[in-house]
């Protein structure tokens, strides 16, 4: 019987993966163990562009082992009842246990019970051959993988046999002896881990990586403990591995449905790490400056094999996202004073700010427009449905914030012309904003297409708050309708188009579900504008809204609070935000 390491974190946990909707992975890895019906099956975090080049191929690409049974010593499967830990999931069968655990990124032991058992499962690969210790099963081709299972016990049956187009199955039986483990080895490499360590000592490890992570972290209100640790442990599982174009160790917005490091994801999640390691936090905003243009831009998005810079779908435009890097390196700044960080990045964020102005103000008129719809991160808003390019407030919300944070980073360097210039053009770029967007009549900043108000009320009219310098009047007028029940003062506030607007869907991405980050910006806005009761309930309630559930999902019905049908499970800067408004209600 393998011993329980006494931790009130992996306690805490239990039973919240759910190996349906919640995988079990660990810290780096690209393996992802999940469950259907009696069986496990494991995929791979991975895009495979040399085989699908479709952006979203890998979320309909088959499992690389699926059909895993347990079995009795005759091949029988055995039924089971699942106990998971954030570092282990038990397996209660009428055999025994069998208990499953990382070794590390690329290996899984499956600890077997004393009696005679098994083990089979269909593996999507192209040849297999067995071993007396076990055996090697290849993906060739284009994209080449390697399955090695090994194990120290003795086999009674060892079979890898071909099942379909493309599939091998494999059985396995062994003798009754003492618990010993099953190596599972799923690799892109040449070279296999096929040393079999000590089962006590491996299960032991596997805790403490776990309880070491959750130890460090900032302590809370217990009234939010479990489901703040639950976000702390998506902010460790989601995290993937080096690989060609990954630079760093990064964050995934979520390992299930979006496998890769998209940038705005990216500032978010570097918040929430600057509480416990402030250099994973740094290397969330390095890795996209790793790929920045010479032109200046940066991409959407960085994936193992490559990068997302400009799409011909639904419109043929560069794209990119917001610019939040400086508005985050400041951020990490107010929490480490680390200044050689800000002196690293201070010319690539000048560059990047400097690419706006360059190329995306198409009009000329010094505000800048988003001319794709997936660089203002709003995918699918309907802002856009009218067509492309649209001057948005939103953008140069930030644009005025990553200046003004520009000015900041530049006075702790030293650079005093600078600093005095980046206020100045901040303060101008509000200018503009007023007597473009700002409607007096309406009481909203309009996004502008054609030079004419894109009058579809969503709470990026708002957005213009973050600023923190507009006029009382004005502020005032943009909180009346933030905090209108019939536009955005919902159950489970902000709704991403205003209940009121015809445009309104309360289930349908950006057109009225509730997003976390949009949220915590706007709670940014408040305090920075002088409405810090607005600020505390708006938090407040996004706070319940994300409690109510076992999981932290992408976005949310502003009405009731559910989780949209569609919305990506485990998400990652809904985690992270929740963490960072955890933190601000414990220290009020």
């Amino acid at each position: 019987m393998l011993t329980q390491i006494d931790s009130p974190f992996l306690t805490c946990l239990k039973n919240r993966i759910d190996l349906t909707h919640i995988p079990f992975s660990e810290r780096g890895s690209r393996l992802l163990v999940m469950q259907h019906e009696n069986t496990l099956l494991i995929r791979l975090a991975e895009r495979w562009f040399k085989a699908d080049p479709r952006l979203s191929a890998y979320r309909n690409r088959p499992p690389i082992v699926e059909n895993l049974q347990l079995t009795n010593g005759a091949g029988k499967p055995l039924e089971f009842n699942l106990e998971s830990f954030p570092h282990r999931l038990d397996f209660h069968t009428s055999l025994g246990l069998f208990s499953l655990t990382f070794v590390d990124t690329e290996t899984l032991m499956l600890a077997l019970p004393g009696p005679a058992c098994g083990i089979s499962f269909i593996a999507h690969v192209d040849s297999g051959q067995t071993d007396r210790r076990g055996g090697v099963l290849h993906v060739v081709g284009d994209i080449r993988r390697n399955i090695a299972y090994t194990s120290n016990r003795a086999f009674r049956k060892n079979q890898i046999t071909p099942w379909g187009d493309g599939t091998m199955q494999v059985r396995m039986s062994f003798q009754a002896g003492a618990p010993t483990g099953l190596l599972l080895n799923l690799t892109p490499r040449l070279g296999f881990n096929r040393y079999v360590p000590p089962l006590e000592e491996t299960f032991e490890d596997a805790a403490r990586r776990w309880h070491a992570w959750f130890a460090a972290v900032p302590t809370v209100d217990p009234a939010y403990g479990d489901q703040y640790y639950y976000a702390w442990w998506i902010m460790r599982a989601g995290l993937i591995s080096t690989r060609f174009y990954t630079t760093r160790e990064a964050m995934t917005p979520s390992k299930i449905h979006y496998v890769g490091v998209w940038q705005w994801d990216a500032y978010f999640h570097a918040l929430a790490y600057r509480h416990i390691d402030p250099r994973l936090a740094r290397d969330q905003i390095r890795i996209v400056l790793d790929h920045q243009r010479p032109d200046g831009m940066i991409p959407d998005a960085v994936h193992d094999e490559g990068t997302i810079t400009h799409l011909p779908f639904p419109v043929d435009a560069d794209v990119t996202k917001p610019p939040l890097l400086a508005w985050a390196a400041w951020k990490l700044y107010e929490n480490d004073h680390d200044r050689e960080f800000l002196d690293e990045i201070y010319e690539p964020v000048v560059r990047w700010n400097r690419w706006w102005f360059e190329q995306s103000d198409v009009t000329g008129d010094g505000l800048c427009e988003y001319t794709h719809p997936f660089s203002s991160g709003l995918d699918d808003s309907p802002l856009w449905d009218g067509g492309m390019p649209v001057t948005a407030p939103d953008l140069n919300s930030y644009l005025y914030l990553q200046m003004e944070c520009l000015s900041q980073i530049a006075g702790v360097l030293g650079l005093d012309r600078d600093r005095r210039e980046w206020r100045r053009q901040a303060g101008a770029l509000l200018e503009r904003m007023m007597a473009r967007m700002w409607d007096p009549e309406a009481g909203v900043f309009w996004p502008l297409r054609d030079g004419e108000p894109v009058r579809i009320l969503t709470p990026f009219s708002l957005l213009p708050l973050i600023t923190g310098a507009l006029e009382r009047s004005v502020s005032d007028r943009l909180v009346a309708h933030l905090t209108n029940p019939r536009t955005f003062w919902t159950r489970y506030p902000v709704p991403t188009v205003a209940p009121s607007d015809p445009h309104y869907d309360p289930w349908q991405m950006w057109r009225g579900p509730t997003w976390v980050n949009i949220n915590y910006l706007l709670i940014e806005g408040l305090r920075r504008s002088g409405y810090p009761q607005i600020a505390r309930d708006l938090r407040r309630r996004t706070l319940e809204m994300t409690l109510n559930h076992p999981d932290i999902f992408e976005y949310y019905n502003p009405e009731n609070g559910e989780a949209c049908t569609r919305a990506a499970t485990i998400f990652g800067w809904s985690a992270a935000l929740f963490i960072e408004m955890v933190l601000e209600e414990s220290q009020q």
